[in-house]
């Protein structure tokens, strides 16, 4: 029994044979998704990445404390500066941080510690997670869920910038405590990660292996 006010909700019908279509169409679209690193800089709308934000914004999470904060950065001096910070950790990762395993694991994507889409690409959105705050971000409330809310809602950015017609990368500087610096956010927020948006530049390329997806068998069972 409910002890709360809460209001209907219904989703209109629709005959199996449309909804096969529909989960069919989204599925090809999102398969044509790759994490681009050649980008142009070829600006790109506000209003695109505001609704990409508010779709983010509407993901299930924890308790509806929604836990994120998103900061759309297209200052170049910003850029500029979260470029260097992102590359003098990137270079102590390449240069002995990371073990043998995870290097041999890039080499077939061709990463390495020069990181020039942080400063060429329009946009970057540099994503925290409130670890506290509430939904009045007071900055004390709990949150629940964390890491799995946000990520939650960087899945639906993510798509929803793709469906855009949009390239993005994750990229994943660690430590990347400098984000919070930069962005000038509270230490109650930690830094997930930086997705980059834009155009792909003309002579972009994506590793074949990029191309190799594990089938339905693989990574589904069922019961």
């Amino acid at each position: 029994m409910r002890d709360h006010e809460t209001v209907p909700y219904a989703l209109p019908p629709i005959p199996d044979g449309e909804r096969i279509a529909r989960a069919h169409a989204i599925r090809d679209r999102l398969k044509e998704r790759r994490t681009c690193r050649y980008f142009s800089d070829a600006p790109v709308p506000r209003e695109v990445i505001e609704a990409a934000i508010e779709a983010a914004g509407s993901a299930p999470n924890g308790a509806n404390h929604q836990p994120w904060h998103f900061v759309a950065v297209s200052s170049p001096e910003t850029k500029a500066a979260i470029r260097e910070a992102a590359e003098q950790e990137e270079k102590a990762f390449y240069e002995g941080k990371a073990s043998g395993e995870w290097l041999e694991a890039l080499a077939p994507l061709g990463t390495d510690a020069d990181k020039p889409f942080l400063d060429t690409a329009p946009w970057l959105i540099v994503v925290f997670a409130q670890r506290k705050g509430g939904i009045a971000e007071d900055g004390v409330t709990q949150n629940y869920y964390v890491t799995e809310s946000v990520g939650i809602a960087c899945g639906l950015l993510i798509a929803t910038l793709h469906e855009a017609g949009l390239a993005t990368l994750t990229h994943t500087p660690s430590p990347m405590g400098f984000l919070r610096k930069i962005c000038g956010r509270p230490e109650n927020e930690k830094p997930l990660m930086v997705i980059v948006v834009g155009h792909p530049s003309e002579d972009a390329t994506v590793p074949t292996r990029a191309l190799v997806k594990k089938s339905l068998e693989q990574i589904s069972s069922w019961i």
